[in-house]
């Protein structure tokens, strides 16, 4: 069983970031707690809507609140301050710590604790303490608690293919507020990614990111508009409308970044959601590249753009499945293995690199030159993703089974 423990008495005082309170965001975070699992939001105002869990409006002090919360608890208790915005994995790790501790980030008025408590702590507590940086360092003085031990911390985000260490942040302003919007922006980007998305799209989905959260649009909704795209450009670039094709198409690439920070900076990931925009990540390249040889003028059986374009689609599939195998036989993203594999991921065959090229070749008056281009940077990709997932998978053992 976890229980947290919520110091509400700053709300009043509470930045939204992304339009989004820190209790609500709070409430998301915990919102995969199990049976059984207790939340209580203590001191003025705990009116605070957060269905399920226990209030305690007592006005004493946080020392003094703290201090009965503790008292006869069987068990561990997780505290952190509802004006504070947390990593969501950090209240998990410190909920599933075995032992108490404590995890901090920031200087000054800045700083931001959350600690994992028992009842034998709560005579070390101050009863005059206004808020939990007081306990946090009369337990530290006391050599009470001990700093979480990071390497213990689980840092490695695998659908973000990246490492990154917890986060825990005091908004103390307008401007604390908005850099930490950019920060939760840029750290939700993938470890590994292609050039345009790392590179180009990033100002237009930034501005996009904060609109959709300003008018509460879901992120499901950006999904289902880039899928709509998606298919769109597939019948407009086949009748060699060429202009029209790639504006839905760029458009797509460019909200299928959008929906993703959306859902994470705002905690809306759904089941559903993820099914679509996967789903469409990998279903809809086929028909893309069978649209360009179309529109280029391929016909079958024997016409040379055909002929590539069923190439170009048999290359991609087994792509595909050796992306799969190198998963399976890593435990992680082939492209989050080495440096290498994290800089190759940028310039491989995928979605983003293949458009781009085709539409320069067409720009060019070369469009029939930039497919076959196209065709071979994705059967050189697959030969890549061949050898890394042999050598990495099944010719070494350094890199099987562990994590980034």
């Amino acid at each position: 069983m976890t229980n947290l423990w919520i110091d509400t008495s700053g709300l009043a005082r509470a930045q939204k970031l992304f339009g989004l309170p820190p209790l609500e965001r709070l409430r998301r975070s915990v919102g995969a707690f199990g049976e059984g699992d207790v939340v209580t939001l203590s001191g003025p105002p705990a009116g605070a809507a957060w269905p399920g869990a226990r209030l305690d409006s007592a006005t004493a002090s946080l020392g003094q609140r703290l201090r009965g919360a503790l008292s006869g608890l069987a068990g561990k208790l997780v505290v952190v301050d509802g004006t504070n915005v947390i990593d969501p994995r950090l209240i998990r790790f410190l909920g599933e710590n075995s032992a108490t501790g404590l995890a901090a980030r920031g200087d000054g008025a800045r700083r931001a604790v959350a600690m994992c408590l028992d009842a034998s702590l709560a005579d070390a507590i101050p009863e005059s303490a206004a808020n939990l940086r007081e306990v946090a360092d009369a337990l530290l003085a006391a050599g009470r608690i001990a700093p979480l031990d990071e390497r213990r911390f689980p840092a490695y985000i695998d659908k973000l293919r990246r490492t990154l260490p917890y986060w825990i942040h005091a908004v103390d302003g307008v401007a604390a507020r908005r850099e930490l919007e950019r920060q939760m922006f840029w750290e939700n980007y993938k470890g590994s990614t292609d050039l345009l998305t790392r590179w180009v799209f990033p100002p237009l989905v930034w501005q996009l990111t904060r609109l959709s959260t300003f008018l509460g649009i879901r992120p499901n909704a950006i999904t289902a508009l880039s899928v709509v795209l998606a298919f769109v450009a597939v019948p407009l670039w086949a009748d060699g409308q060429w202009l029209a094709g790639f504006a839905c198409a760029y458009a797509m690439a460019v909200l299928d970044s959008v929906d993703g920070k959306v859902a994470r900076v705002t905690l809306t990931s759904s089941w559903i959601g993820n099914v679509m925009d996967h789903g469409l990540d990998i279903v809809h390249p086929p028909f893309w590249y069978f649209a360009w040889a179309w529109g280029l003028g391929a016909r079958p059986p024997d016409d040379p753009l055909y002929v590539a374009a069923l190439a170009f689609i048999a290359f991609y599939v087994a792509d595909r499945l050796v992306l799969g195998v190198a998963r399976h036989r890593l435990g992680h993203a082939l492209h989050s293995t080495t440096t290498l594999d994290e800089k190759v991921r940028s310039v491989i065959a995928r979605r983003n690199i293949t458009m781009s090229i085709m539409a320069i070749a067409l720009v060019l008056g070369q469009g029939a030159a930039g497919f076959l281009i196209v065709t071979a940077w994705q059967g050189l990709t697959l030969a890549w993703h061949g050898w890394r997932t042999i050598w990495l998978g099944f010719l070494t053992s350094e890199y099987r089974g562990k994590e980034k």
